[in-house]
């Protein structure tokens, strides 16, 4: 702007124009220069103010966003969501069954608000999974699935370690058939995939077991519908998973959850110990503890949030963090899209601060110390038969070999809940399921039962405590063949070693930790090798996780073990475990107790 002023002042110099030009263009120079000494400012891309025309401009302000992201900063999946919210692509599947068609990329993504995966190159077809709020599930039911199974899919149907029921090898045509049929049976699969809040977990013992606080049933469910009525619940950064833990036998794993609920209780002798007594307003009764950022595949269990919640709060604190994560999560970058990054970013003080704004009512913030913890789950207990708090009951822990069930056997198994208990099936984290209301005098029917059919219910036999994700046969992130090993292993290990207490053995394909490797006790993360030339299938070897008062996260000791090699190599170290262990010391305890240099020397010998 300075220049161009000096040369028109030389232009006028020059005489080049008459005495009322000279003097019109010399008020105009003036008046250019009085303006040239106020300063440019701008809004530039990022949202930030510059002095720099070229990079910025007023309009930029009026740029559109999504959650308060620029559009043109989207990832490639959020941008779709802008485009559609992913719950209006039911035309899109009507369209697609019509012509039997399977979806692109894009409608692959949206597919799965409705629970259909697309899973190819590892299968051409669609996966549908369910929803099954609390593990719950009727006799009827369950032979429904296996009805679906047998006339949609591949007459097979898994368990998830979400106390999900998935279905395979569905045709596009299929497509809308499935889905009204799942409706009718009572069920949904709406929002069990993608960037959704998950199937709700509770403890499968909710309702029956003598040693729980509180059954959590109630509030699984509530939230659940919750979920599925409001909209904006559907349109989060990356998936969330939420569970209830009532203080039973059975493990919830709700440290490894976004968010999990776990019941405590205060006694007027807890909150003396702790030192708030009379500083704060809670009173002696069972509460919520609030856990967050649980995310093993990261590495990562849940953290206390440091508030105590009244159970019937508990809806609305979930309602209310998952919306702050929606408005706030990063949708820039899928790979750090979880809750746990948000926290990273902010700290949980802030995020509690913004979930407080979204409720009508005070989160009470109280000290761990102030609460009496649960009773340590059973170590196992989703596996045998154990008593019900209801008199002369039982209910069985069946062992589903890494979740998989025939539709002969999905039918056998409702018989048994029919004939022998009270058509009520609950579904576990663990990838089995609990046969519920057995009187005792039909335990040993149902376990003969169970035995012909191809199950059984012994928590020391090793393939009691396989845990495997889809695998490479179903799922195309994945390396290996998870389920197809984790059998292999677990019947040659079951052949050879003989345990007395139970074990995890958890297989998944790829780093996503679908089987949550990192809390086994033997974890085993499915991997690629190059062997003379060719890409063969291996495993990392990670031990001493756990969960619950065992929580921690594994150790990674070997590397690249083949998967053919991998069976000798589980046995060696079970010997070595169950010769040198002190007492009755368990294998998490064993190896904790050493370190991975130690480890790798014992086991390798």
């Amino acid at each position: 702007m300075n220049r161009a002023l000096i040369d028109m002042a030389r232009v006028l110099d020059q005489g080049a124009f008459t005495s009322e030009q000279k003097e019109y263009l010399a008020g105009l120079l003036a008046g250019v220069a009085q303006r040239a000494q106020y300063p440019f400012v701008g809004l530039t891309t990022e949202g930030t103010l510059t002095d720099d025309p070229a990079q910025g401009g007023a309009n930029l302000a009026d740029r559109p966003t999504f959650h308060g992201t620029p559009v043109e900063e989207l990832c490639k999946q959020e941008r779709w969501k802008f485009e559609e919210h992913g719950l209006d692509c039911w035309d899109r599947i009507l369209a697609h069954a019509e012509a039997n068609r399977f979806p692109d990329e894009e409608n692959t993504f949206r597919f799965r608000f409705y629970g259909l995966f697309y899973v190819a190159p590892a299968q051409n077809s669609l996966m549908l999974r369910c929803r099954i709020p609390a593990g719950e599930l009727t006799a009827a039911q369950l032979k429904g699935l296996a009805d679906l199974a047998d006339e949609f899919g591949d007459g097979r149907a898994a368990i998830t370690t979400r106390s999900n029921i998935q279905i395979r090898q569905i045709q596009p045509k299929d497509m809308v058939q499935v889905l009204i049929r799942l409706q009718g049976l009572g069920l949904t699969s709406k929002g069990a995939g993608v960037d959704n809040v998950r199937n709700i977990t509770a403890s499968p013992t909710a309702g029956i077991d003598p040693q729980e606080l509180l059954d959590v049933r109630p509030y699984a469910h509530a939230l659940h519908h919750y979920i599925l009525n409001h909209r904006d619940l559907y349109d989060l950064p990356r998936k969330f998973n939420v569970a209830f833990e009532g203080g039973g036998a059975i493990d919830t794993l709700s440290d490894t959850n976004d968010l999990g609920f776990l019941a405590v209780r205060v006694t007027e002798q807890s909150l003396q110990r702790s030192g708030v007594a009379g500083t704060t307003a809670v009173s002696p009764g069972v509460y919520f503890r609030v856990r967050v950022c649980g995310i093993t595949g990261h590495k990562q269990l849940a953290q206390d949030a440091g508030i105590l919640i009244p159970p019937q709060q508990s809806v609305a604190v979930a309602a209310a963090m998952i919306r702050v994560f929606a408005e706030h999560g990063d949708r820039t970058n899928r790979q750090r899209a979880r809750l746990k990054y948000l926290v990273d970013r902010w700290g949980l003080d802030r995020f509690l601060e913004e979930t407080q704004k979204q409720l009508a009512f005070p989160l009470v913030r109280v000290p761990l110390e102030a609460c009496e913890l649960p009773p340590p789950p059973v170590r196992h207990g989703h596996i045998g038969v154990y008593r019900q708090k209801q008199k002369g009951l039982n209910y069985i822990g069946v062992v589903i070999p890494v979740g998989l069930m025939s539709s002969r056997q999905m039918r056998r198994l409702t018989e048994l809940a029919t004939h022998y208990g009270s058509g009520s099936i609950r579904l576990t984290p663990w990838q089995n399921l609990l046969l519920v209301d057995i009187p005792d005098a039909y335990v040993e029917t149902v376990k003969r039962g169970l035995v012909r059919m191809g199950f059984h219910y012994e928590a020391t036999n090793v393939l009691g405590g396989l845990v495997a994700c889809t695998g490479s046969k179903g799922c195309k992130y994945a390396a290996t063949d998870t389920k197809g090993h984790a059998v292999a292993v677990g019947q040659w290990l079951s052949q050879r070693v003989s345990l007395d207490l139970p074990m995890n053995i958890h297989f998944t394909g790829c780093p996503h930790s679908c089987a949550q490797h990192y809390i086994g006790d033997i974890g085993l993360q499915g991997v690629k090798v190059t062997l003379q030339g060719e890409s063969v299938e291996a495993y990392n070897v990670v031990v001493g996780g756990g969960t619950g008062p065992a929580a921690g996260i594994g150790r990674q000791l070997f590397s690249g073990i083949l998967a053919t090699e991998l069976p000798r190599l589980l046995e060696r170290m079970l010997r070595v475990y169950l010769e040198r262990r002190r007492g009755g010391e368990s294998f998490v305890d064993f190896t904790r107790r050493h370190e991975l240099k130690e480890l790798q020397e014992m086991f390798s010998s």
